[in-house]
């Protein structure tokens, strides 16, 4: 499965679902960012402020698998 690309106004993540274990870390850690009732799912634009960016950091280093990533801008 190809990553997809999720874009913030911090930070940006990527997510490659084809090697997702769902842990549910990201739920879990940070669930107004990662909501799967949601489409997209993954929205990076909650993570608006440097402090908020630095949580989704910290909660995206906790995946298990690597499926998902930060990319900075």
């Amino acid at each position: 499965m190809a990553r997809k690309l999720y874009t913030g106004p911090v930070v940006n993540v990527t997510f490659d679902g084809g090697v997702c274990q769902h842990a549910a870390e990201c739920v879990r850690g940070m669930p107004e960012v990662f909501n799967v009732k949601l489409r997209p799912w993954i929205n990076p634009d909650v993570a608006d402020t440097p402090v908020l960016a630095d949580r989704l950091r910290e909660v995206i280093s906790r995946c298990p698998s690597g499926a998902l990533e930060v990319l900075e801008h």
